[in-house]
């Protein structure tokens, strides 16, 4: 974080002079105006932020934000923002990605910044569509999703990215959705005052490729019923009157019921704090389709070393050892031979 003074600012001041240009009516508005919003609130300064993609519809983000940005390569944004972080531990790196950029052919880039908890915030818009390269099936479509590249339907099994996020043992994992702009906003504010790897999936509408693909969860009318809202220290339920329950297998898995007085003590309360993944995965596997309750919020927050704070204490122990070490000894040593 910079120590520089803040100066107050408002949501013109993030805005940059760029034409915004994305398809109307495309969810990214809605992400766009919640950071844009949210930047003056959060305490940094313009000078000292930089936002990171890769390629793809959400890539053009840096544009629009008044901020220093870098717009990357296909799937190389999490490995930029690294280095980044690493070399500028007082900057405050934002990656924006897709669930195509991110998760194909950035699979790799993404596992590895989340298990290693560089401080950089990630923000995955999802919306189960290759959107730039007009409507191929992505790593997140649904099987049997038909598209120009899958005319028969796709046969693929989807990544689920929060899932992924907590394998790769990511210490702070949330969710939020386009339709929200106040959820939207708290998630992106406790994933960037987290210290380490932070990623938040969004499930964004694309209305040209993949229309409404969310709407049976997150339109206002369905909100109530299917939208699971994960409260730390709280039990979790959910429904237009509060009347569905998550509750706990024998096995550690978890599934939804209809409250009864006969199992209310056997509601689960989330705790997003427990270091053991387990408990966060298995809520995060609620859910296998755009059809059912789904969880929405924070899954994991966790406390781990930040890897740029290692690697500079990592740094400082070695230089305190220079000179202690002979160089000609250490080049003849084992498995050295002589031409």
């Amino acid at each position: 974080m910079s120590t520089v003074e803040v100066p107050i600012t408002t949501r013109k001041d993030w805005t940059s002079d760029q034409e915004v240009r994305w398809c109307p009516g495309c969810g990214d508005y809605s992400i766009l105006a919640a950071m844009q919003a949210l930047m003056p609130d959060l305490g940094i300064n313009r000078e000292s932020t930089v936002f990171v993609s890769g390629i793809g519809c959400a890539a053009r983000f840096p544009y629009y934000m008044n901020t220093y940005g870098v717009h990357t390569i296909h799937g190389r944004a999490p490995a930029i923002a690294t280095g980044l972080a690493m070399s500028r531990p007082d900057l405050n790196v934002f990656v924006i990605t897709g669930d195509g950029d991110s998760l194909s052919i950035g699979g790799n880039h993404l596992i590895h910044a989340l298990r290693r908890n560089v401080n950089i915030t990630i923000l995955l818009f999802n919306n189960q569509i290759y959107g730039l390269t007009k409507g191929q099936f992505s790593p997140t479509s649904e099987q049997g999703k038909v598209t120009k590249s899958s005319p028969l339907g796709s046969l693929d099994k989807p990544f689920d990215p929060v899932s992924l996020a907590i394998g790769a043992e990511a210490s702070f994992v949330a969710r939020t959705h386009d339709m929200d702009r106040a959820h939207m906003q708290e998630t992106f504010r406790r994933a960037h005052e987290h210290k380490g790897s932070s990623l938040v999936e969004v499930y964004q509408n694309c209305n040209v490729f993949n229309d409404g693909t969310f709407e049976g969860i997150t339109s206002k009318e369905n909100r109530g019923s299917m939208l699971i809202n994960l409260k730390h220290g709280a039990p979790v339920i959910f429904g237009g009157e509060q009347e569905f329950g998550v509750f706990r297998n024998a096995d550690g898995s978890v599934f939804t019921d209809r409250i009864s007085d006969s199992n209310r003590s056997a509601i689960i309360t989330h705790d997003e704090n427990v270091e053991d993944p387990a408990a966060a995965f298995a809520i995060a596997r609620l859910t296998h389709s755009n059809r059912e309750p789904t969880p929405m919020g924070v899954f994991r927050d966790v406390n781990r070393t930040e890897f740029g704070a290692a690697t500079t204490a990592q740094i400082a122990s070695a230089q305190a050892l220079k000179g202690t070490g002979d160089l000609a000894s250490l080049l003849r040593s084992n498995g050295s031979w002589t031409i």
